[in-house]
């Protein structure tokens, strides 16, 4: 992949990428509404990977800012954040979506999810991943009030606005652009759209 070039995720879509020890990627999301679930993997060995679970207690946040890291399931720094522009306001606690979450939430059919988007993504480079990490849900707007209640409410990010982070190590970035059109997480339209990624 050449530098600066610009990846679409497509809506309800997943998409993937190598990336190389100190390159810097963004996640542009570009109508402004767009969640994107994002992984990232340790590319000599998928089974050590970004970890919401380990990065928590690090930062001693439920988030994180620019001149953070995130941490792997093994305690090791993955990537640094080192730009955002979005408002801040991203999600480490919630699971990728699934069909089984879609069953919950009333589908009697096959609904396009996370947890496949991954998947597919990973396959598409010739990777499997051999778990599903809960994803860093980028754009996502999960607030809690101090007695622990969650809410689903729209992203507070504008069109084209971006996050970027820095590879601490060679990577395998992976993407999902939500397929989410129940709550309003996406949106208040509750439509899914594209996203894009750009590896600087």
């Amino acid at each position: 992949m050449s530098k600066s070039q610009i990846i679409t995720i497509p809506a309800r879509r997943g998409k993937a990428a190598v990336i190389k020890e100190g390159q810097s990627f963004q996640v542009i999301n570009t109508h402004g509404s767009q969640v994107v679930d994002t992984w990232a993997f340790n590319a000599d060995d998928l089974s050590e990977f970004q970890s919401n679970e380990h990065t928590r207690p690090t930062l001693l946040n439920m988030t994180f800012k620019p001149g953070d890291c995130l941490y792997t399931n093994r305690r090791r720094p993955i990537l640094e954040v080192v730009a955002d522009n979005s408002g801040g306001v991203h999600d480490l606690l919630m699971a990728a979506c699934d069909n089984y979450r879609y069953q919950l939430l009333g589908c009697t059919e096959y609904h396009d999810n996370c947890q496949d988007n991954l998947v597919a993504a990973m396959k598409e480079i010739g990777l499997a991943t051999p778990e599903i990490p809960s994803p860093m849900n980028l754009f996502m707007n999960i607030p809690w009030t101090p007695t622990g209640e969650l809410a689903w409410e729209a992203p507070v990010s504008s069109s084209g606005d971006y996050i970027q982070f820095k590879a601490l190590m060679d990577c395998v970035i992976a993407f999902s652009a939500c397929p989410q059109d129940i709550l309003p997480i996406n949106g208040v339209n509750r439509k899914p759209t594209e996203a894009h990624f750009r590896v600087l």
